[in-house]
């Protein structure tokens, strides 16, 4: 069987890329801790045993997913600006993927687009050329991205976001790269940074206009952030209180222009608890509405973060906070307090992502545990009712345990695992097919449930993907007039022809409105499904499985596949492509 898409990678168009950007653009940028590079893929440093041929790499950016991000970034625009300026609009007011506004603000910030005047031609009577009109200016959506101020929406760039998007520009590799798409001068050797400066200094002035604000996110622990900030765009503050507040002590500089902040300084400092009792610190933690990252930084040596501390801190976290913090608050004894234990359960139950099955790793009671996966399973169904609320959609999986999954099968299990547990039982029929159908059916919808089904799947036998869909049809399940059916199939998309596999749901009487393909590739990949796709004039989607190991994605491309396929006649252009598309631009 060739292994080579339908449509080849050079013709796909922005829309498509669009939608395999989100797909399958998992990877982290910035990471707090030292890593491995293995083959352009960040693991953490502490699997270097585990790892052959990796490369270590610092904590901080990791280029080869910066680059792979934003090239893909690029290449959407250079193929339809508007959509470009469209998605980087909603990547900021309808995501929580914190790296993509960044990348997608960077390259608003530098892109070529900036309101230029475009000339009519000469005037007969003076000789000279007229301003016809002036050209959109994208750039300001860049500012307007990093000026987007919502009170405690976590859809806004934070200060860490705001010094990342300049990071990101002066990085050597994201500055060639926008050399060679034309955002800035080839020749030059200073990193392109667009309208950064602008913007940041406007983000900055803001926030010395309001106390308040800036006094929240020192609070917050981004006192060292505003000041690389500050640096980083040369701002110039107005008063003394900035310094002060900042606790930022001045010099004059070498050419004497100083003028603020150099006098009778009265610098907020955050005062040590070394010499407090316990009782004394959590006094101090109440009366003056410490943020966890303050106290900690305070306590004394040899005391450490102490169950009645914590008790004190707990009004200052937030939800994000509380499960990331869960193995502290279980070690601490902490969830056997009853308003501690309910103000938990509130923060698990209001997860939008899956990370709650890493921290489970790391908690030592069973019933945490479990409360913690069912929150995860709780967060893929929030996405899917979402991207479902306007249709009944009823899905099939089909998972292939064919001889040629041998080595993928595994990883295969592990990724449904995650997923299958966020769909309706009554909406989802599974079957694990060879050359034979075996209809699934899970002993409880739980990920325990679906865990102990996909158990006994080995891999051997043929392939015969039309196998899975009779045996479905087969057990009973018939999907109502009206309703919407989207296929995913879980494999390597070697098998019989499209054509053949088309004739299977024509002839079950099955209608699918669209057809999605969890990559998993143990040698080679077949073309049986985009066949099939491309036979019945059905929107197809690719994901790589190994894109479910990230639980920040798992609701973010389960949205994504859910949506794209309610489309409008049969172009390829989807249902969520056209709301990134109405999405109102970001105004400065």
């Amino acid at each position: 069987m060739a292994n080579k898409p339908l449509l080849p990678e050079a013709q796909l168009g922005p829309a498509e890329k669009l939608l395999d950007l989100v797909l399958n653009s998992s990877a982290h940028l910035w990471h707090n801790r030292p890593g491995i590079d293995v083959g352009g893929k960040w693991t953490p440093a502490k699997n270097a045993k585990k790892v052959k041929g990796g490369k270590p790499v610092k904590p901080g950016l990791f280029v080869p997913a910066a680059e792979t991000l934003y090239s893909k970034l690029i290449e959407i625009y250079s193929l339809n600006v508007d959509l470009m300026a469209h998605f980087a609009s909603y990547a900021l007011k309808e995501t929580d993927w914190r790296d993509l506004k960044v990348a997608a603000a960077a390259l608003m910030l530098v892109q070529q687009r900036s309101g230029q005047p475009v000339f009519d031609d000469d005037d007969k009577a003076t000789g000279k050329k007229a301003v016809g009109f002036y050209d959109d200016d994208y750039r300001a959506i860049g500012e307007a991205m990093i000026l987007h101020y919502a009170k405690k929406s976590p859809r806004m760039l934070t200060p860490k976001g705001v010094l990342r998007v300049a990071e990101l520009l002066e990085s050597k590799e994201i500055s060639d790269l926008n050399r060679m798409a034309g955002f800035a001068d080839a020749s030059s050797k200073k990193a392109p940074l667009g309208r950064w400066k602008r913007a940041a200094t406007k983000w900055l002035k803001l926030r010395e206009k309001n106390p308040a604000m800036l006094e929240g996110l020192v609070k917050a622990g981004y006192k060292e952030t505003i000041k690389k900030l500050a640096r980083k765009a040369g701002y110039k503050p107005e008063s003394q209180r900035f310094f002060e507040i900042l606790g930022w002590k001045q010099k004059q500089a070498k050419g004497g222009h100083r003028e603020v902040g150099l006098k009778d300084l009265v610098l907020e400092k955050s005062e040590r608890f070394d010499g407090l009792s316990e009782a004394e610190i959590c006094e101090w933690i109440e009366g003056k509405k410490l943020s966890y990252k303050e106290a900690v930084g305070r306590l004394p040596k040899g005391m450490g973060l102490t169950p009645a501390i914590m008790a004190a801190l707990l009004p200052s976290l937030s939800d994000k906070d509380l499960r990331m913090l869960t193995p502290t608050l279980e070690e601490l004894g902490l969830m056997a307090d009853a308003e501690v234990r309910e103000r938990w359960e509130k923060a698990i139950a209001s997860s939008e992502d899956q990370r709650g099955l890493n921290i489970a790793k790391n908690v030592r009671s069973k019933e945490l545990r479990d409360k913690l996966e069912d929150a995860s399973d709780a967060a893929a169904r929030k996405a899917i009712k979402e991207a479902t609320k306007e249709a009944e959609v009823h899905v099939f999986f089909l998972i292939d345990k064919s001889g040629s999954m041998q080595g993928a099968i595994e990883q295969s299990k592990e990724a449904l695992s995650k997923i299958l547990a966020g769909f309706p039982a009554e909406r989802v029929h599974i079957a694990s097919f060879d050359t034979m159908g075996t209809v699934l059916r899970p002993k409880a919808a739980t990920r325990a449930g679906i865990t102990h089904m996909l158990a006994g799947i080995r891999a051997e036998g043929g392939t015969m993907h039309s196998a899975g869909v009779n045996a479905i049809h087969a057990s009973g399940v018939r999907v109502p007039a009206g309703a919407k059916l989207i296929v995913f199939v879980v494999g390597d998309e070697a098998g019989e022809t499209g054509a053949q596999f088309a004739k299977a749901f024509a002839a079950c009487g099955y209608a699918p409105s669209a057809m999605a393909v969890l990559l998993s590739v143990a040698v080679t990949r077949g073309m049986s499904v985009q066949g099939c796709a491309a036979e019945m004039g059905l929107p197809y989607s690719v994901v790589n499985i190994d894109q479910f190991d990230d639980p920040y994605q798992v609701p973010r491309v389960l949205a994504a596949l859910m949506e794209a396929p309610i489309a409008t006649g049969t172009s390829r252009t989807t249902a969520w492509v056209e709301k990134v598309m109405k999405t109102e631009l970001l105004k400065a």
